[in-house]
């Protein structure tokens, strides 16, 4: 609501901004005036003059405010009017007093604030000072003094080139940034209204932070083949670097110890190598480089990775003083400057200081690459049930060893019948049912045939897996977890895995069908044919829309309520354009929002001026691609693409505003039958929005 005294305030405002641009006035929309906020940071500075006569003028400051009303604390009725900027005096009598300030901003919103002032013709006593190096910023001085009889303090800072004392009230903390670390005579002058005043003088030393307080940003957790760490204490760091290899520096090393977090420290930088050429890293799946780094003062540094050749592309790293920063750069950034840099081969990095001589630590670098997204094979495979499906070989690819037959295919049904689990958790699972194919290297098997399944690889035991979509690898982690058969592993075929992992090639044929492949020791290559399981069909494949009855969407401060607002049955009668849009989910994971020639349409929405049926404005007008994600496990629905949505279009996870984060919207989902369902959904903190939702 805009209220008359936020009409003066604003008439008030456009006085003054006339000077510049003039108050416009075909300007309709005032929906700026509720964003803005009550001043800040008010305060009021007390100067008083040095000749017993109790003139003290008064400096209020805020951040946000256009105007003052100081109230004085004597005799004086009526408070003074203070444009920001500006200032009052008063003569007051020996005493104390109590000055108020409040604070106005253009919309009329007021912050007020009270401060004791102290009014007295003795000279300041018992004056006491403390001066002291700021414990988080380097160079920084604070200095606070506190006396009987004062009002304020002026603070030389003993600098040459700081001609002005700063100053402040009594009690109040001064703050100086010092150019230069080193020994000045800092000099406190403290006054009232006395004309003697007290000073206080010391030599105090400033000191220079040259080292991190804080550790360097943590880096997110990533999947071990997203990431190659060169030094890092949150991922698997490569072996045999050298942090300090001689290459005829000047510069000087250690590794700085910040309450168990290490970093490499690296002082009076000319250049320094990280070499690694014994254990060459292949980057080249890769996409970026990361590193942070921490300077004391208004240092660079230049970054180099170096391939064999050696071949290097040197970035430059503009730092900040006194914090982290962190860097990700991309491979291109390199090879586009020198294509001869082969991250497939990256053997060293070389740092620079610009200019030579200064100090910086390094914590946190390493390749890594965004993540692949959700892996293809996550659902129920199997081998698939047909003669060749599996083999073995003396090389890669090749089954003329060994190679199921038609007729084997029949004879182990027990084994082509066995499935495996790829969970949307990384979880991994063999499913062998009451029996499986035996062989003789099991415990109590006798011969070849099918029978109920021998621990440890009877499925009974947790497991996981890891898919390095770009590097084409598969990995399962797991007593007696496997693939194909449960003999095979890396390092032989008796079914005894080191730390119960097993590694294979995988190369996706297409979204149902994958070859995989494994060297069980030296020359001894094993293929299988894996095949898809189809999934079920999705409970919520077909076409849906809001139920077009009272109560089908409201909104609530909990999850579920819907006290704030829900619909009503005249406002269903008056949004039939609402009731009629449909959402389609596809069975290939598609959804669109169908909403033919009008919709219903709120004032959020760009040059729509009243709500009411109209055209579907953009992007919410369903011409943009989408998909859907149902986890029944969780009870979430995901609806991703420009503009998709379910219910209300401004309604996401984090506003009202129809612009969610990546375009993606998650909805819990109860689903009553299967042709009804609930969506919930917490549009910003305290905010639930519920929907009722029919197939049609």
């Amino acid at each position: 609501m805009i209220t008359m005294k936020t009409i003066k305030y604003l008439f008030s405002f456009c006085l003054v901004a006339l000077t510049f641009a003039g108050c416009v006035e075909d300007e309709k929309d005032l929906n700026f005036v509720t964003n803005v906020e009550a001043p800040t940071e008010v305060s009021m500075l007390f100067q008083v003059t040095q000749d017993n006569t109790g003139t003290v003028t008064i400096i209020p400051t805020a951040q946000g405010a256009y105007t003052f009303d100081v109230v004085l604390g004597d005799d004086t009725v009526d408070p003074v009017s203070v444009e920001n900027g500006s200032r009052t005096s008063n003569i007051y009598e020996e005493g104390t007093y109590t000055v108020t300030a409040t604070a106005y901003g253009i919309t009329g919103l007021e912050t007020t604030i009270s401060q004791e002032l102290v009014v007295s013709f003795q000279a300041p006593a018992n004056l006491a000072v403390t001066i002291e190096n700021d414990a988080a910023i380097s160079k920084r001085v604070n200095i606070t003094a506190n006396a009987d009889f004062a009002v304020s303090y002026d603070v030389h800072s003993g600098e040459e080139s700081a001609t002005e004392p700063v100053t402040a009230n009594i009690g109040d903390t001064v703050s100086l940034d010092y150019a230069e670390a080193g020994t000045y005579t800092i000099t406190v002058e403290v006054m009232g209204a006395a004309i003697e005043t007290t000073t206080y003088t010391e030599e105090f030393e400033v000191t220079a932070i040259e080292a991190p307080l804080a550790s360097a940003p943590a880096p997110p957790s990533r999947e071990e083949g997203d990431v190659i760490s060169i030094y890092s204490g949150v991922y698997t760091n490569i072996t045999d670097v050298d942090f300090f290899p001689n290459w005829d520096q000047t510069t000087l090393f250690n590794e700085f110890d910040l309450e168990g977090d290490t970093m490499l420290q690296y002082s009076d930088l000319n250049y320094q190598g990280i070499d690694f050429t014994s254990n060459p890293v292949d980057a080249s799946s890769m996409e970026y480089i990361h590193v942070d780094i921490w300077t004391s003062d208004e240092n660079e540094a230049i970054i180099s990775p170096i391939s064999t050749g050696p071949n290097e592309t040197a970035y430059e790293l503009d730092l900040t003083a006194q914090q982290w920063t962190s860097f990700d750069i991309p491979l291109s950034e390199f090879t586009d400057q020198n294509p001869d840099v082969d991250f497939a081969d990256v053997i060293q990095f070389k740092l620079e200081g610009s200019p030579v001589g200064g100090a910086i630590f390094v914590d946190n670098l390493y390749f890594y690459r965004d993540p692949a997204g959700p892996s293809p094979l996550i659902g129920t495979w199997r081998v698939a049930s047909e003669a060749g499906s599996l083999g073995v070989g003396p090389t890669q690819g090749t089954t003329n060893w060994w190679s199921i037959t038609a007729d084997q295919v029949i004879d182990r049904a027990c084994f082509l019948d066995d499935t495996y689990v790829f969970g949307a958790d990384g979880s991994f699972s063999n499913v062998v049912g009451d029996d499986t194919w035996l062989e003789t290297w099991q415990d109590g098997v006798e011969e070849e045939a099918c029978g109920a399944p021998v621990a440890p690889h009877n499925g009974t035991n947790a497991a996981t897996f890891s898919h390095d979509q770009p590097g084409g690898n598969l990995t399962i982690t797991g007593l007696g977890a496997y693939l194909g058969l449960p003999k095979v592993h890396n390092e032989g075929e008796d079914g005894m895995p080191v730390n119960n992992t097993i590694t294979y090639s995988v190369t996706m044929e297409d979204s149902d069908s994958i070859t995989l492949e494994i060297e069980a020791g030296s020359g001894v290559w094993w293929t299988y044919k894996l095949v898809k399981d189809a999934a079920p069909p999705s409970p919520l494949a077909g076409s849906w829309s809001v139920v077009s009855e009272a109560g089908s969407l409201g909104v609530g401060p909990t999850q579920g309520t819907t006290n704030w607002w829900s619909i009503t049955a005249e406002q269903v009668i008056e949004r039939t354009c609402f009731f009629d849009d449909t959402y389609v989910f596809g069975a290939d994971g598609s959804f669109s929002n169908v909403l033919g020639a009008d919709s219903w349409l709120e004032t959020w929405q760009v040059d729509v001026e009243e709500e009411g049926c109209g055209a579907p404005v953009a992007p919410h007008n369903g011409s943009n691609a989408a998909t859907h994600s149902y986890d029944e496990v969780a009870s979430t629905l995901t609806i991703t693409g420009a503009g998709a949505y379910l219910g209300l279009p401004k309604v996401n996870n984090e506003n009202e505003l129809g612009t969610p984060v990546d375009d993606t919207i998650t909805y819990l989902v109860t689903m009553a039958d299967s042709n009804t369902m609930t969506l919930e959904i917490e549009a910003g903190t305290g905010v639930w929005w519920t929907f009722l939702l029919i197939k049609n």
